[in-house]
């Protein structure tokens, strides 16, 4: 199960089932579970615990030092769960202190030469496209889509079941369910993501009069967000009118009809 020319720490703990291929580099403070595949040239470092059933594909680099300059070279950590697919040259970075960790789940698919910066939390069934970056504790959340060469800024939050559009870049939270596009602007709902995870016609429904309430008709937002929260106990409307409520670098804005392009 591991090529003859991989050097592995004779204190890596890796199952029995771990499959290892040429010049993989593995370090001390390593944990990966059962049936795991390690393709070529791949190095994994850092105090870095690595779930059941991952591929990493060739050249991949997994819990090195962040790149933060207040980084003082302490055993940080990193944490992946099980079943994510990681393609050629992915890099994920470890915390910055001891007491934190980089967090990745389970089911994601993360392409090739994309980048999940220290401190990140990204959820589960989540799609990172190739050259995708995100930045310092970035957190994305379960089933979002960040499509090929988007940039993701330090502390931003993309919501669950949100998709970026090729090339588009966010300083600002990315609502749930919306699509991104451009820099900081979003242009309606998610909807083939949405009708893809099971939601019904209602929700839909509800979602999009939450939309047009918070983002389309022109009032304030914060009063906006309570209105929705007062019509919407609990559900997909609550979830992104609380979302809203709690961001901290402001939200990514409604182009409005006008300002799509044309077909």
């Amino acid at each position: 199960m591991i090529h003859p020319t991989a050097v592995i720490h004779p204190k890596a703990k890796l199952d029995s089932s771990v499959r290892v291929g040429p010049f993989v580099v593995i370090d001390e403070n390593v944990e990966i579970g059962p049936g795991c595949i390690i393709g070529p040239h791949v190095y994994i470092t850092g105090v870095t615990t690595i779930g059941a059933g991952n591929q990493f594909h060739a050249g991949c680099v997994i819990g090195d030092a962040p790149q933060d300059l207040k980084y003082d070279g302490a055993p940080t950590r990193l944490r992946i769960g099980d079943k994510n697919v990681f393609r050629e040259h992915f890099t994920a970075h470890r915390s910055t202190k001891s007491e934190e960790e980089t967090l990745i789940g389970s089911n994601n698919f993360i392409m090739q030469h994309s980048h999940v910066g220290h401190n990140c939390v990204i959820g589960n069934h989540v799609i990172l496209g190739g050259g995708a970056l995100l930045a310092g504790h970035a957190v994305v959340q379960d089933r979002a889509f960040v499509s090929g060469n988007c940039l993701v800024h330090q502390f931003t939050r993309v919501g669950a079941l949100a998709m970026m559009q090729g090339g588009s870049a966010i300083s600002k939270d990315l609502p749930p369910f919306t699509v991104a596009m451009q820099e900081n602007q979003i242009c309606g709902l998610n909807v083939i993501g949405l009708r893809r995870a099971g939601f019904t016609a209602e929700q839909r429904l509800e979602l999009k009069s939450a939309y047009r309430a918070l983002f389309r008709s022109g009032q304030n937002l914060r009063s906006a967000v309570a209105e929705v929260q007062a019509k919407h106990a609990n559900g997909p409307a609550r979830t992104l009118a609380d979302f809203v409520a709690t961001a901290k670098r402001g939200v990514c804005s409604d182009i409005g009809r006008s300002g799509l392009p044309e077909d």
